[in-house]
């Protein structure tokens, strides 16, 4: 893809930006700053200006310099290199998925012109019986080897990660004693997936789905009562169903960069959740049940439209320490008409001093930037 940056130089130069292990092409003036060149970028790797960091031959490039004065002429190759955090909507372009050879005869079978094959290892089913691990991430799949499901109820942890799964069947309820289930990176969509066989995994705590090209998260994931962690990250979800509030023993709930509008206030209902992460969505405001999560120690909405917090927040969530605002509305002096911020202040100081004493010093300012958790 290429991005023409509108000039009345008489002449463009061409660059190649490297990010995520992704080409971007791009033609513009040599007289474009290199803050042009950002804003530019913003559009096509969601990553805003100021979390860009743009790098040729080794230096780091100048917002206010022009193209020309950072000596970057036709042909020069620029890295891009993102801060976490900083950017809009669903996040980031990332990488695709990487595959690794399976063994020689793959390398082979490649250099002889010939479409790659996944070996199977004769002893790994035995392995897979003996530990109750099946892992098979970056093993360049796009089906579900058959020999997975001789393993049954044997299996207790199944990672087929950044693969390039077409579907995910029914078939996968065999695993009645599975706790940790990793599907993320494989551009699943709401299709590919049998969530009936899923939803009768009941000893399952952890369910990584993220990365993929999901739209809808079922109301059957209600059904998960084990479930401690729960990642539906870099989807394409509009909202979170009202069945979530019956995941009573959920810890951990990552949902950001989605196109997430609004969060059902049954949210309010589960009572063990201690972070939560909605970073990067449409969200212009939250469910008051927010503030019955009393065990909630950290809360990240950084990147979205909420111009308020639920009135009671600070009250309610006596154990919140770790607040994520960037680039929102909400100031400082917002937060501070809120009941219960002289405890929670108090908290994130404490949890966080260090970084305190070293970026704010004597200042008393509210700094989100010192409550990043991840």
């Amino acid at each position: 893809m290429e991005v023409e940056i509108p000039t009345t130089a008489p002449s463009a130069i061409n660059v190649v930006v490297k990010f995520g292990g992704k080409p971007i092409p791009m033609s513009l003036s040599p007289d474009s700053t290199v803050n042009d060149l950002k804003s530019h970028l913003q559009s096509i790797t969601n990553v805003l200006p100021r979390g860009q960091k743009l790098i040729f031959k080794g230096k780091v490039l100048v917002d206010s310099s022009t193209l020309r004065q950072s000596e970057v002429g036709n042909g020069a190759k620029i890295m891009l290199m993102a801060s976490q955090g900083l950017h809009q909507g669903e996040g980031p372009v990332l990488k695709d998925a990487e595959t690794r050879p399976i063994s020689r005869a793959v390398a082979t079978d490649k250099a002889e012109g010939m479409k790659p094959k996944v070996l199977i290892d004769k002893n790994r089913t035995e392995r897979w019986k003996a530990t109750g691990i099946i892992a098979l991430a970056q093993s360049n799949l796009k089906n579900i080897p058959e020999e997975v499901w001789d393993c049954g109820s044997i299996v207790r942890v199944f990672d087929v990660s950044n693969n390039f799964i077409q579907s995910m069947p029914g078939q996968i309820s065999c695993f009645s004693s599975m706790q940790k289930l990793f599907l993320q990176g494989n551009g699943l969509s709401d299709e590919s997936i049998q969530w009936e066989g899923i939803a009768s995994l009941k000893r399952l705590t952890l369910l990584c789905i993220s990365h993929n090209n999901l739209t809808t998260l079922p109301s059957v994931v209600g059904s998960l009562k084990s479930l401690r962690q729960l990642d539906v990250s870099n989807n394409k979800l509009t909202s979170l169903p009202t069945e979530l509030g019956l995941l009573s023993h959920l810890e951990i709930l990552k949902a950001k960069n989605n196109r997430i509008s609004n969060i059902p206030a049954s949210i309010g209902e589960c009572g063990s959740l201690m972070e939560v992460d909605l970073s990067a969505n449409l969200l212009l405001e939250l469910p008051e049940s927010l503030s019955n999560l009393c065990s909630l120690k950290t809360l990240e909405m950084s990147n979205t439209g909420v111009k308020s917090l639920p009135s009671a927040l600070f009250k309610g969530c006596s154990q919140l320490s770790t607040l994520g605002l960037h680039n929102t509305e909400i100031t400082v002096e917002f937060l501070r008409q809120y009941e219960g911020w002289d405890e929670f202040d108090k908290r994130r100081r404490t949890k966080h001093q260090k970084q305190l004493d070293f970026r704010v010093v004597n200042s008393g300012d509210f700094d989100e930037g010192a409550d990043k958790s991840w």
